[in-house]
């Protein structure tokens, strides 16, 4: 009976002890840090204007002329070369116009030429008709 009471005793105080700790482990959990705040940025500078041109610039009586009188060469040279390719593509339109007139000539005679044909295949059909009723037809029919 000793023992039995020794061994429950033990028993008892062992199964006890885990709970012990585990109650002592218990830790409640700690608030979380306050982070630190981080520094501002600096400032983005605005960059530094570049000085603005003069409006008009001033130009002295002679480098106007030279100015004007290059601009008048230069105008005068389109205007050649845009006379130049007038003059070509008139000559082009002429060309183009002679052909169109040409197929518009050689349509008007295949046009002829294929209604002369389809007149003679209804003339040469007629004549067929003609031979088969004569020929096949009317003596059966007189009989």
């Amino acid at each position: 009976m000793k023992s039995s009471l020794i061994f429950s005793l033990t028993l008892i105080i062992l199964t006890s002890i885990p709970f012990t700790f585990a109650i002592n482990t218990e830790q409640e959990p700690e608030p979380p840090e306050i982070p630190e705040p981080s520094p501002e940025p600096e400032p983005i500078r605005m960059p530094e204007p570049a000085p603005a041109p003069a409006p008009f610039p001033v130009e002295t009586e002679s480098e106007k002329v030279k100015r004007l009188t290059e601009e008048n060469n230069k105008l005068k040279q389109e205007n050649t070369n845009l006379r130049g390719e007038i003059s070509s593509l008139k000559n082009e339109k002429m060309r183009l116009q002679d052909k169109i007139s040409e197929l518009n000539e050689t349509i008007a005679s295949l046009k002829e030429i294929t209604m002369e044909q389809v007149r003679v295949i209804i003339d040469l059909a007629n004549r067929l008709k003609d031979v088969l009723f004569e020929k096949i037809f009317s003596p059966t029919i007189n009989l």
